[in-house]
């Protein structure tokens, strides 16, 4: 075991991480408006004079596992209208395609105990222009690509900071922070360092009144006192001063109202700003404070800056920084050469590492009591009763105080749970005990709504996404088996019960005419239909959905596979395995077995899956647009291998009589009397003719197939839109490659034709899945009118390579998600920091949507794993026990 796996069982180490998120502005959680305008309740502007009631925000912060105390740091260039505390970006208003951070920030490196973590802010040395940013994006259209901060021309001659921020656990709750700052420039510049900590505010909302204080030791310690906190003192070095103030809302700037107190949040950048001495505590006393470091970086050369969070008293508190840094950095690199065994290249090892690195950094504090939120707070003014009806008011039973994994902690800075579940394959590779209590905590009673949801997302908890959980959860908990050599049962067994009743909502609540066929809304993916999904149709039209009900036949799926593997241990779950292989069966009929006439989802005409249209006569009628809705029937696939049903005889017996007295089902799509490769079994919703059709449009480079993945819709409607009227209403979809033209679900709907990271997993392990079953001789030309044949996991392999173009270097040293900047592309100081998108352009790989979401994206770190661990991670889940 490395250094850094021996400290992942001891929670200790996990106490203070990177919890604090880039933004609380603009969240639902913040806002108590009348309307539920989240985005203009809490503003950027407004943020430094505001306290929060939920959580925290800052540049590169930390914080305690309860957010008590944070850590994070301020800078100004003496240029700047404020101190930069946060990262600045447009609202979903002011984007031309939806909110978007405007930095440049880099998570280049973290463990997963955070005993050492490492980010790069580059700070400009001229005003931040806030003005001409809103401004420029405010006058493009939706076809125009977003006016970027680079395009103002601020980093033009190299003036700009690179500021690295470090941290280096000396012990769990003592922590050496370091930040170099280098001057690019050709000229010496000023810039004002302000290393600050602050007490989350929790004594104004009226459950508990206990203030804790900091207060001046020296001009370079800072004595910390709080009844639930260990850590006592913040150390700096070369400090002038310490600068006092509240962590308390400046009411008489937002609300021209009188102050509780005298020194407001926003009293050190009003005292840095503009000189106003009043707005400091001359006591050197308050629950915020920050060092006050006054430099001159001199033109092309670099200063560094230590500070530490200590739980000690300590007479020299940097005699063991160096030492410290050197011992956590060599336990890092000890940590990844041991992941990374097997990477051949130093470039897949860079883009794992800050995938990796990524996916630490955006865990975050999350704070939301949904009762106290709607009902305020006694000390509070009470919220208005018409917020009951904007959104959450059915899950009052939901209540978080939890690290929980983010999508990207500026641009989704909470939750989203089918992310999560995609979150937790890359996290398995380093830390599956995270891993594994990430899924688990969505499963317990303060998070799953009583009736079974699974809760989606904050601003509408009661969303529908794809049912990802037991498919994640069964996958964690197979690679947890490989790396430790046991099997987690009370894991696996408790995620399985809460999970029953998370399939009987979906039964119950989606399935609307009782036929097995789910509809489910717009499953996550936003604007991919000709309309809104989730809408109520005008002429009583019901949309039967290909995807919703393909993810419940893999719901199905993932169900019995797991009660197969706990029945191999308590013979109980034989009866379980038996009912979702039964529900399985019924659904795959349904899909092909409509209504009286037998309508199928399945189009013969065009071989695609494809939606349809109930109409109130009960006929059908088909939505003929290709789209990956048409692909995720794939993902409904299972093989299982003669061993294990040796193993449960009361589950073959029952299998055998299902397939044996209900053939059409049997015959439809199971196989089962079919033997695969090695004696396996196969379930799935396609036979082969279907999963060869389907492979063909899926590698037909005119449709889905990209030089960098499956785009989300085919490129045919690049020249050819798809055109169709219902009901009166002319409906249009066009093909477009990155950003979409649609508003139709938010101002940043883009499912529209870009490449998603999580279809693409999900294809690529449903081919390896179908390889398991059919032999290499089953091949598909590859790409389609190649004339080169590829066996199932042949083509897998060419798509993940496909993916990884996105980042690693091609030929000429260039990475195509840096787009079109020559300056992201050539310069030294930008070419080999990764910035893991949302989405990427569907023609070229340009990183698209929100530029932090390592989430999803992180699946690349699992895609660059060597394919001898990829396999050996699939067989295992598809093997018994041995």
């Amino acid at each position: 075991m490395t250094e850094e796996s021996k400290k992942l069982p001891d929670i200790a180490w996990k106490k203070w991480g990177p919890y604090v998120s880039n933004r609380e502005w603009g969240i639902v959680r913040e806002d108590y408006s009348a309307n539920g305008d989240a985005w203009n309740y809490t503003q950027h502007d407004t943020a430094e004079a505001k306290a929060y009631r939920w959580g925290e925000e800052g540049i590169c912060g930390i914080s305690d596992d309860e957010q008590l105390l944070i850590f994070s740091l301020g800078l100004w260039n003496k240029k700047d209208e404020m101190v930069k505390e946060r990262f600045f970006g447009l609202t979903n208003s002011q984007g031309n395609h939806g909110e978007d951070v405007k930095e440049y920030y880099y998570y280049l490196d973290n463990t997963p105990t955070h005993s050492y973590m490492k980010m790069l802010y580059k700070y400009p040395q001229n005003a931040y222009p806030y003005e001409e940013l809103i401004e420029r994006n405010a006058a493009a259209g939706k076809l125009e690509p977003e006016y970027e901060l680079i395009d103002t021309g601020i980093f033009d001659e190299n003036k700009y900071f690179d500021v690295f921020i470090e941290f280096a656990k000396f012990s769990p709750q003592d922590i050496f922070i370091k930040v170099t700052v280098t001057n690019k420039s050709e000229a010496d510049a000023p810039l004002v360092l302000l290393p600050t900590i602050w007490f989350r505010n929790t004594w104004s909302w009226g459950y508990d009144d206990y203030r804790p204080e900091l207060n001046e030791i020296n001009s370079n310690q800072i004595c910390i006192k709080h009844r639930a906190l260990s850590i006592k003192n913040f150390y700096g070095k070369s400090a002038q001063k310490i600068l006092f103030c509240d962590n308390e809302t400046n009411n008489q700037r937002l609300y021209h109202s009188e102050n509780s107190g005298k020194y407001c949040k926003d009293g050190i950048n009003d005292y840095v700003i503009n000189g106003n001495e009043n707005a400091v505590n001359p006591e050197k006393k308050s629950t915020k404070a920050a060092f006050f470091i006054d430099e001159i970086i001199p033109a092309k050369s670099t200063k560094i800056f230590e500070f530490r969070l200590s739980d000690k008293d300590v007479e020299n508190p940097f005699e063991k920084c160096d030492e410290t840094f050197s011992k956590r950095k060599d336990e890092a690199d000890e940590f990844y050469k041991e992941l990374q065994k097997g990477i051949k290249t130093e470039d897949e090892k860079l883009v794992q590492r800050q995938a990796l690195a990524g996916m630490l950094w955006n865990k975050q504090f999350y704070h939301y009591n949904v009762e106290k939120w709607l009902e305020g707070d006694p000390a509070l003014v009470k919220p208005p009763k018409s917020r009951r009806k904007i959104r959450n008011e059915e899950w009052e039973t939901f209540n978080s105080m939890n690290i929980i994994s983010m999508p990207d902690k500026w641009e989704y800075p909470w939750f989203a749970t089918w992310d999560l579940a995609f979150h937790t394959l890359s996290y398995a590779l380093m830390d599956s005990d995270f891993a594994k209590q990430q899924l688990k905590l969505f499963t317990l009673e303060w998070f799953m709504h009583p009736n079974g949801q699974l809760p989606a997302y904050e601003w509408d908890f009661s969303d529908v996404n794809p049912p990802v959980h037991a498919w994640a959860a069964f996958r964690v908990f197979k690679i947890d088996e490989v790396q430790k050599g046991k099997p987690d049962l009370e894991f696996l067994e408790g995620v399985f019960q809460k999970l029953l009743m998370n399939f009987t909502w979906w039964v119950n609540k989606k399935d609307n005419n009782g036929n097995n066929i789910f509809e489910g809304g717009f499953l996550g993916l936003d604007n991919i239909g000709i309309f809104d999904r989730n809408a109520t149709l005008p002429y009583g039209q019901n949309l039967e959905q290909a995807d919703g009900t393909s993810w419940m036949a893999m719901f199905s799926l993932n169900m019995m596979r797991i009660a197969l593997e706990l029945a191999l241990y308590n013979k109980v779950y034989e009866d379980m395995a038996t009912k979702f292989f039964e529900h399985f069966l019924h659904i795959a009929y349904a899909l092909d077995n409509m209504g009286e006439d037998d309508f199928s989802l399945w189009d013969e005409q065009d071989q695609f899956f494809y939606d349809a249209l109930q109409l109130k006569d009960c006929t059908n009628m088909f939505l003929r647009i290709r789209t990956i809705v048409g692909l995720i029937p794939m993902f409904a696939v299972e093989v299982i291998d003669e061993e294990m049903l040796d193993k449960l005889p009361v589950f073959r017996e029952r299998m055998a009589w299902v397939l044996k007295n209900k053939p059409e089902l049997a015959a439809l799509v199971s196989h089962w009397d079919v033997k695969g490769d090695e004696s396996k079994h196969l379930l799935s919703l396609l036979r082969g003719h279907r999963l060869k059709k389907l492979l063909e449009r899926m590698l037909n480079e005119k449709e889905f197939l990209s030089d960098y993945g499956v785009r989300a819709l085919s490129k045919e409607y690049e020249e050819n839109p798809f055109h169709i009227n219902l009901g009166g209403t002319d409906y249009t979809v066009k093909y477009l490659p990155a950003e979409s033209d649609s508003y139709m679900f938010g101002g940043n709907s883009n499912w529209r034709g870009p490449i998603w990271f999580p279809i693409n997993f999900l294809i690529i392990e449903s081919l390896q899945r179908f390889f398991f079953y059919y032999s290499p001789d089953f091949k598909i030309e590859c790409p389609t009118g190649s004339g080169e044949y590829l066996n199932l996991n042949e083509i897998a392999d060419f798509l993940s390579k496909r993916l990884a173009k996105i980042f690693l270097e091609d030929e000429n040293g260039k990475r195509a998600f840096n787009g079109q900047y020559p300056r992201f592309q050539e310069d030294e100081d930008f070419k080999d920091y990764i910035l893991f998108y949302e989405y990427f352009h569907g023609d070229n790989g340009r990183g698209v949507g929100a530029s932090h979401q390592t989430g999803w994206t992180g699946l690349i770190a699992k895609i660059l794993q060597p394919r001898y661990t990829q396999f050996k991670m699939a067989k295992a889940q598809t093997e018994s026990p041995k």
